[in-house]
C-alpha cells in the first residue's frame, strides 16, 4: 500500500462526501478508492467512515485523522510544486471559505481571469455562514465585518466599503427619487433584516460625520437575504441598502443609481484572513493581491460614477 495516496484518497472521501464523488474527482475507479481506504484502515486498526446505504460520514477516530494529515497533505503538495517550479509557475490548491454573499460578488467575479492567468492553481471554494470561522482549515477565508484582536489570525484588510442606497433606473424613472432621507417615507423600502428587532436607517453625511440621522420607514420587503433584496432592488420593486462593494458591478454598469448620495448608512471593512503559519504559499499571497486589486478598482469606479450622477 502506498500510505500517502491512500491518505490522499481518503481525504478526497472525506471532503467530497462519498466514495463514488471521490473516485469521479480522482479520476479512479470506486472500487480502487474503496480499497485505498480500507488498507488504511487496516493499517491504522480502526474505521475511519461509518458507512450507510445513504451517507458516509467521518468516524471520531476519521475526524481526528483528517485534522492531522490534511496539513501534511499540503505541505507535501507545495514541497512538490516548489521543487517542479522551474520557471517561477504557480501551482497547487488553493482553499477558500467565504460567505455566501462574499463568494458570490467579490470572489467569484475574478475566477474567470485569475484561472486563465494561473492556470495551474486549482481552486477550492467552500460557502458557508459558520458562527466560529474555521480560519485554520483554509488558506483564505473572507470576513465581511472587523477581525477582532487575535494572535492566531493574519488578515489583510481588501477594502473599507460603505454602506449605501440603491434603486434601479426603471424605478427612478417612475419614482423621482428623495433628496432627503426623510422623504424615504414616500417610497417603498426594502429592508434587510439582521435581528429580531427591525431598526430604524441610521444615516451619516460626510460634512457632518459626527451627526446621525434616525429614519423610520415602513418596509414593502423584509428579508434576512441581501441578495434576495439586490434581485428585488434590480428587478425595480423599490430602494434598499447594500454595501457598496457588492453593488459595485450593477453600478458600474448602470443596472443600479445610487440614492441619496453622499449619506451613508454605515461602514463594513472586508477582509481575508490567513491561518497563522510560518510560511504563506506565494499562490495565496497572489490570489489575494488579485482580490485586493480587483475590488478597489470596481469601488473606485463606482464612487467616480456615484459622484458624476
Amino acid at each position: 500500500m502506498s500510505r500517502l495516496l491512500a491518505m490522499h484518497v481518503f481525504e478526497r472521501v472525506a471532503n467530497e462526501g462519498g466514495f463514488a464523488a471521490a473516485a469521479r474527482s480522482l479520476n479512479m475507479s470506486p472500487s480502487a478508492v474503496t480499497r485505498h481506504v480500507a488498507d488504511l484502515e487496516s493499517h491504522l486498526g480502526t474505521r475511519l467512515f461509518q458507512r450507510t446505504t445513504r451517507r458516509v460520514h467521518l468516524t471520531d477516530a476519521g475526524e481526528v485523522y483528517l485534522a492531522r494529515i490534511q496539513h501534511i497533505l499540503q505541505d507535501i503538495e507545495e514541497a512538490d510544486a516548489q521543487v517542479s517550479a522551474h520557471t517561477n509557475a504557480l501551482a497547487g490548491r488553493l482553499r477558500i471559505y467565504a460567505p455566501p454573499a462574499l463568494a458570490y460578488h467579490v470572489v467569484a467575479p475574478i475566477l474567470g481571469d485569475f484561472c486563465l492567468a494561473y492556470p495551474d492553481i486549482r481552486i477550492e471554494i467552500q460557502v458557508g455562514a459558520e458562527y466560529a470561522l474555521p480560519i485554520e482549515d483554509f488558506d483564505i477565508t473572507m470576513l465581511g465585518n472587523s477581525v477582532q484582536e487575535n494572535a492566531n489570525i493574519v488578515a489583510r484588510k481588501i477594502v473599507e466599503s460603505e454602506v449605501i442606497l440603491v434603486a434601479s433606473p426603471g424605478y427612478a424613472d417612475r419614482n423621482p427619487l428623495p433628496q432627503h432621507p426623510a422623504e424615504l417615507s414616500q417610497h417603498r423600502c426594502l429592508r434587510l433584516r439582521d435581528s429580531e428587532r427591525l431598526d430604524n436607517w441610521t444615516f451619516r453625511h460626510p460634512d457632518q460625520p459626527d451627526e446621525q440621522l434616525s429614519i423610520a420607514v415602513d418596509p414593502v420587503i423584509i428579508a434576512n437575504h441581501t441578495d434576495t433584496l439586490l434581485r428585488a432592488a434590480l428587478n425595480g420593486v423599490g430602494i434598499t441598502s447594500v454595501v457598496l462593494g457588492l453593488a459595485a458591478p450593477y453600478l458600474n454598469r448602470g443596472e443600479l443609481v445610487r440614492v441619496l448620495h453622499p449619506w451613508s448608512t454605515g461602514y463594513i471593512n472586508m477582509y481575508a484572513a490567513l491561518p497563522s503559519r510560518k510560511h504563506i504559499p506565494q499562490r495565496s499571497l497572489v490570489f489575494l493581491d488579485y482580490l485586493i486589486n480587483h475590488t478597489r478598482q470596481q469601488h473606485a469606479e463606482a464612487r467616480a460614477n456615484c459622484t458624476a450622477c
